[in-house]
């Protein structure tokens, strides 16, 4: 069995994010958890091994920074047509442990916004048909850029009619590489201040106001798996009543 660690790092160094949305760690060593130790167990440092104590992280995030699972809260109050939205943690853990089938797209240009037919050829050329609970994951150009200033930038888009002809195949996740599922933020502005119409604006996370899904975003290393016949593992962390959860995802397939 071989295992394809799709997460990136969750750090403050490689910009993955907009300034206001990166994660602030603050990294504590052996000699600075000293002081840790001796309040929780009245212990000094000569009498610990090595005279070390414990090393700790504190870090100041978004439940969407880093690789993440987005819930249908975070698109709209509402899914389905009319029912209230899932959090994070109401969402079905069985759509997390599933086939997946990987869509090579690297070949459509930054900026691109995914069509049902882009999405069919894709389908047709590797020789596979959707099943419902598939889980439906997009390599793109995006994955390229990772680790340059750019990267949020660059990505091709899923709007609403890529996203709903998903979703009624019964595909209930989907993920990309990129930094999100709809088109850069930099390009869909553009976009709208041309045309003036909000419906283009984060169309494909508003389907699912329509039809309840979530979406993994910012993966890696999706050029290592085959297109389908491995299995997708992306439990969420369990975050009350919140709109993501950070998620290790991993792909599992035999040699």
């Amino acid at each position: 069995m071989r295992f394809v660690d799709l997460s990136m790092p969750l750090d403050d160094v490689i910009p993955v994010d907009p300034p206001f949305l990166r994660p602030k760690i603050e990294y504590k060593d052996h000699q600075a958890g000293l002081k840790d130790m001796d309040a929780m167990y009245g212990i000094r440092p000569d009498q610990l091994l090595d005279q070390q104590g414990l090393a700790a992280e504190t870090v100041t995030i978004t439940t969407h920074a880093g690789t993440h699972v987005d819930a249908p809260w975070h698109y709209h109050p509402t899914m389905n047509n009319g029912e209230r939205a899932w959090t994070i943690d109401e969402v079905p853990l069985d759509w997390f442990f599933r086939p997946g089938v990987k869509l090579d797209l690297r070949h459509l240009p930054s900026g691109h916004l995914v069509t049902p037919d882009d999405i069919d050829a894709e389908l047709e050329r590797i020789g596979y048909e959707l099943k419902p609970l598939d889980i439906v994951l997009a390599n793109t150009i995006a994955a390229s850029a990772y680790g340059r200033d750019d990267y949020i930038d660059t990505g091709i888009g899923f709007g609403r009619d890529a996203t709903l002809h998903l979703t009624g195949k019964g595909v209930r996740v989907v993920g990309t590489d990129a930094w999100g599922w709809d088109l850069p933020v930099s390009i869909n502005r553009r976009l709208f201040e041309e045309t003036g119409d909000p419906t283009i604006v984060w169309e494909g996370h508003k389907a699912g106001a329509e039809v309840g899904y979530c979406q993994i975003e910012k993966l890696q290393n999706l050029e290592e798996l085959p297109a389908f016949g491995f299995t997708v593992a992306c439990f969420p962390a369990k975050v009350r009543g919140a709109s993501a959860g950070w998620t290790r995802a991993v792909a599992l397939f035999d040699n």
